[in-house]
């Protein structure tokens, strides 16, 4: 999308970041369009009572339906539920030609894929900017965005070295971490799942000259209460930063470490 003048230079503030209202104003924009173009007929058929019915079953919140009138009172959890449930409904209507006209006047199918795509990219446009950050994935999950200019760390694929112990755990921890939002227990569950596989590689941090990583580490979890909890560990600090250091500083070393273990094996005799 492109940034005009005052986005470019950071001349307008609200070109940067925005809050729920203005979010709200956009989706409901965009919700319409879709609408407008068919996007949810396959699903939601001729709008009957029974969608309310369907959303209740599927978010279990009332008084969500009819989005256009109710979209102005969502919360920001409402909002986030009701983008991944249309993501699950929407699809791309195809239309049969009719020889005597020049458009389609029915749908001879729908495309499930492609409905989903444009649908995604539509709402990452505007997800994007709201607040820290955030965005509808593949699988329909709304993630937070990984904190600017550490997105490459985040996102990157790891040295393949142990699937089971490693790699999968690794992309856990970062998938609850981005799912945690606001909330502090899944970011520290998330950091603890980190912390098993630092557990794992320790001898192989202090092999390939990551000592001063580990030390570190190790210190933080002991200390800060994320290992081994005893009554003399710090509490009284501020979660919201120190669990985010101590993420990205965890992601950042299993990567140097996985990297270092394959640089040692091809360098082995």
């Amino acid at each position: 999308m492109k940034k005009y003048y005052s986005h470019r230079t950071g001349k307008n503030p609200e070109a940067i970041r925005y809050e729920l209202p203005m979010l709200v104003k956009l989706f409901k924009t965009l919700y319409l369009d879709f609408l407008n173009k068919d996007y949810f007929q396959q699903n939601f058929g001729d709008l009957g009572a029974d969608i309310e019915a369907q959303m209740f079953l599927a978010i279990r919140k009332s008084d969500l339906w009819p989005i256009e009138e109710k979209c102005n009172n969502y919360s920001e959890d409402d909002l986030f539920d009701v983008i991944e449930f249309l993501y699950d409904c929407v699809s791309e209507p195809i239309y049969r030609y009719d020889e005597w006209s020049n458009h389609g006047d029915s749908y001879d199918t729908f495309e499930r894929e492609t409905g989903k795509q444009e649908f995604r990219d539509r709402i990452n446009q505007v997800l994007c900017d709201y607040r820290e950050g955030y965005e509808l994935s593949e699988k329909g999950e709304i993630l937070e965005f990984p904190e600017q200019g550490l997105e490459e760390l985040v996102l990157a694929e790891l040295h393949p070295y142990d699937p089971k112990n490693v790699e999968q755990r690794v992309e856990s921890a970062i998938l609850k971490f981005r799912r945690s939002r606001s909330s502090l227990d899944g970011k520290y569950d998330a950091i603890r799942d980190l912390f098993a596989v630092l557990e794992f590689l320790r001898a192989h941090l202090k092999k390939v000259g990551l000592n001063q990583a580990e030390s570190d580490l190790f210190n933080i979890a002991n200390n800060y209460g994320i290992r081994h909890y005893n009554d003399k560990q710090k509490q009284d600090y501020d979660k919201a930063i120190w669990y985010n250091w101590m993420f990205y500083y965890s992601v950042a070393t299993i990567h140097a470490c996985l990297k270092l273990i394959k640089k040692d094996e091809s360098q082995s005799p």
